[in-house]
């Protein structure tokens, strides 16, 4: 039987288990388990659905220190930031538990003194769910459990950087006593997540990179199904010079830095106005150089690894080529010296031209390109030379003008002034290359589902 194995980033890869890859005949089965559970699922009504995944939501809560545990391990994200992030999850799962029934409750849209219309979420079928490695347990629940609380059953993969968290979290749900087939995880590269997708499935949900996304959203397109794609970002953040520098400091740190960069909704590139561009440099540099890089099941850590050596060298070949097309390292730009894995110092870069890789492309690590713009239009533009269209951030203490560049900006959320978009109520997704569809709240369950009109006379 073919295995793979899981490292750990932070500890010069060493092996820390193996997991066996799930044959193909065996993705076969599950999916047709899938497919012949699918109608006993859907008729057992929102409300029961509802009452089955509490039990999920009590065992994972019960399991929040293993999962952080194994994603600390095998991610590298360190173990205090993800202790509150499996908690941040759940506060995810526990919303929609509690609103998934008035969500999906049949909507009426007209109705007089002899017809009523109706419109009926539905389930779609059998959804394949494809998570990546840098929030592993955020995209379970995203994912997941919505799907199975519209009715959908669920065939899912987690990446092969987070093989042992996906084999954890089956673990775990095949406790819960949800009915056969409803949930099944299968296990390996990107090879098995691709023959999953290819088999007779309803519903392709992926979050990952623009690359896959986009063969996968033809795949559906080509076997006429759904398909949701949550895709890279590089993100823009634009300051103004009216801006509360010290705010912006605070959030754009976090924003940048925080699990090493890794994740698709982070700042990518900052947009200084010229007035207030050195001032604001030098505060990001004092800040960034008291980011404590090191073991991340370390207390006293507050930035770990990178997930991989594939990933660093990505990285490094981005930065390196950056600097010899011009850019200049403010500070950081290389590996620490005393540490053994996929490390990376926290980078800022200056001098960025529109043809650098640190501009043009998305970086996925702890690495921030600083430019400065003249006028409100110029930011603008800048802010939209990217394929990608995530999420944005503007700073500025004009009300209006925040709101006029909010509506010019080609991104799915965009955050004033240090606020954050993320409510499990609120629409996320992107535009462009950032993706396809929506998650979250009402939007994100209506995504997952067929909309039936039913016009019925009244007696």
């Amino acid at each position: 039987m073919r295995t793979i194995t899981a490292t750990n980033p932070a500890k010069n890869y060493s092996p820390i288990s193996d997991v066996p890859i799930t044959p193909n005949d065996e993705i076969v089965r599950k999916v047709e388990t899938a497919n012949q559970a699918r109608e006993n699922w859907r008729r057992l009504g929102v409300a029961k659905r509802i009452e089955l995944l509490r039990h999920v939501y009590d065992l994972l809560r019960e399991r929040a220190d293993d999962i952080a545990a194994i994603i600390t391990k095998e991610i590298g994200t360190p173990v205090t930031e993800c202790r509150s992030e499996v908690d941040w999850d759940l506060s995810y799962f526990s919303w929609f538990l509690d609103n998934a029934e008035r969500i999906l409750a049949p909507e009426t849209t007209f109705e007089d003194g002899t017809v009523r219309h109706r419109v009926f979420y539905e389930p779609l079928g059998t959804a394949a769910v494809i998570t990546p490695w840098n929030l592993p347990f955020d995209l379970f629940v995203w994912g997941v459990i919505p799907n199975l609380l519209v009715g959908n059953t669920v065939v899912y993969k987690a990446a092969e950087e987070c093989v042992l968290t996906g084999k954890l979290l089956e673990e775990i749900m095949s406790t819960a006593g949800l009915p056969d087939g409803v949930f099944s995880a299968i296990h390996g590269t990107g090879e098995q997540g691709d023959f999953l997708t290819n088999q007779d499935v309803d519903l392709i949900w992926f979050t990952g990179s623009s690359e896959v996304g986009r063969k996968l959203y033809e795949r559906a397109g080509k076997k006429f199904i759904k398909g949701i794609m949550e895709m890279g970002g590089s993100n823009p953040a634009i300051v103004f010079d009216d801006a509360d520098l010290d705010l912006v400091v605070q959030k754009v740190v976090s924003k940048r830095y925080m699990f090493a960069g890794q994740t698709c909704d982070a700042v990518k590139r900052l947009i200084v106005h010229e007035s207030v561009y050195d001032k604001l440099l030098n505060m990001l540099e004092a800040a960034v150089s008291h980011i404590v890089v090191g073991d991340p099941e370390d207390a006293a850590t507050t930035m770990g690894p990178l997930v991989s050596k594939k990933q660093l060298d990505t990285l490094i070949t981005q930065v390196d080529d950056s600097v010899k097309a011009g850019a200049k390292i403010v500070i950081g730009g290389k590996q620490p010296a005393v540490l053994q894995g996929a490390y990376y110092l926290p980078t800022i870069l200056t001098d960025i031209t529109p043809n650098m890789r640190a501009w043009r492309e998305e970086v996925f690590g702890p690495v921030l390109p600083v430019i400065k713009f003249a006028d409100e239009g110029q930011a603008t533009r800048m802010a939209n030379d990217t394929p990608y269209g995530l999420g944005a951030q503007v700073y500025t203490k004009d009300n209006e003008r925040a709101l006029r560049v909010a509506t010019e900006l080609k991104a799915g959320g965009v955050d004033v002034n240090g606020t954050s978009h993320f409510k499990p109520f609120n629409p996320f997704g992107g535009y462009k290359a950032s993706g396809i569809g929506r998650e979250h709240g009402v939007y994100g369950f209506h995504e997952l589902c067929q909309m039936k009109l039913v016009s019925q006379a009244k007696k």
